[in-house]
């Protein structure tokens, strides 16, 4: 463990920036990845975008960052991960009997998911809930100091999608309240739109899952992190009407991303290498952090903070990053280990 902690001390720091997909209660496997990766002291977190559950990891590891460093940002996501948990155990949206005797994580045998599937497609949030009621509000008030947030070392980016236009808004430090988390959050069949400054926000996934611009914009560093929650490919064929939802959000939730994604590795090949804005978008690298397990979860187990479950995810989470470091951990600082360029074939 000394010699490690010396190898660690000895290496030359290297500026990140991590791009966080959301995913409800796979957000765990992003604990997992950012629990792993804040034991590096070597690696230089300087900006973080996310959405959704992306979001809320974001920042819950930049408010605890300000009180303790890495030490802080690992406690704090291991308290508001706990809360969560808790506050689903009072939830009727539990794993049946028959979910438990199989040992599957999915909520598809439970008969209050059932019933509020059906209903989520009838009746709105606003009829379903008309209170507007987001248990999450409350823990993320317990979670994080949004005062100590505005000052935060760490340059926050947090999308939401605008209901009148379609478009993305990008939330930074000074403009991060727990509104602008859970509109980022706000998945239109389960709450209702979240208003703020007089506008309509639902959940970021559709216009940035995450957005990736600012963080070549607005920050020094040049290696971006991908931490990836939604597969991008299935070789299965979706058929239950379940399924077949399911998929169609994995795409419409990835799309932005990818289009983004194509457009940084178009620019690379006509910017300036030299200097100004276009030496950042030149200059970026990318990695990515993936668990092909996550593919293997049904959607209703993304509505599953069960223990156990968030436990195994934050494993997973870890794992992967660990594997990462190991086969890539010299290549940051110096080149991308998931190419851009490969995704222009694609198109």
């Amino acid at each position: 463990m000394e010699q490690q902690q010396l190898d660690e001390a000895a290496r030359t720091p290297v500026l990140i920036d991590l791009a966080l997909q959301g995913g409800g209660s796979h957000g765990a496997f992003t604990w997992g990845v950012l629990d792993r990766l804040l034991e590096e002291s070597w690696l230089q977190i300087e900006g973080i975008s996310g959405t959704s559950a992306g979001a809320m990891n974001a920042a819950v590891l930049a408010s605890g960052w300000t009180n303790g460093g890495a030490t802080g940002a690992r406690a704090a996501l291991d308290a508001y991960w706990e809360r969560v948990s808790r506050a689903a155990a009072f939830s009727p949206l539990q794993r049946s009997p028959l979910d438990h005797l199989l040992g599957r994580w999915t909520l598809d045998t439970s008969p209050a998911y059932v019933a509020f599937d059906l209903m989520s497609r009838m009746l709105s949030p606003y009829d379903l809930n008309p209170l507007g009621l987001n248990p999450l509000r409350a823990i993320l008030a317990e979670s994080i100091d949004f005062d100590r947030l505005k000052q935060a070392s760490i340059k926050l980016f947090v999308t939401a999608t605008s209901v009148r236009t379609g478009r993305g808004r990008i939330f930074r430090n000074a403009e991060i309240t727990p509104d602008a988390l859970l509109a980022s959050a706000c998945l239109p069949t389960m709450f209702q739109a979240v208003e703020i400054d007089g506008e309509l926000y639902w959940d970021g996934g559709f216009a940035g899952n995450p957005t990736i611009t600012p963080l070549v914009r607005e920050t020094d560093g040049q290696d971006t992190i991908l931490v990836q929650i939604n597969p991008r490919e299935r070789t299965d064929q979706p058929r239950s009407a379940a399924e077949i939802l399911n998929r169609l959000n994995e795409i419409s939730f990835n799309s932005p991303l990818m289009k983004e994604l194509r457009m940084i590795a178009l620019l690379q090949q006509v910017a300036d290498p030299g200097s100004g804005e276009g030496a950042r978008w030149a200059r970026m690298r990318t990695h990515r952090i993936k668990s092909d397990q996550l593919a293997e979860f049904g959607a209703s187990s993304k509505l599953n903070a069960e223990w156990k479950f968030i436990s195994l995810l934050k494993e997973e989470g870890r794992r992967s990053a660990d594997e990462f470091l190991k086969a890539h951990g010299d290549d940051l600082g110096r080149r991308s280990t998931a190419e851009l360029d490969v995704l222009l074939a694609e198109c």
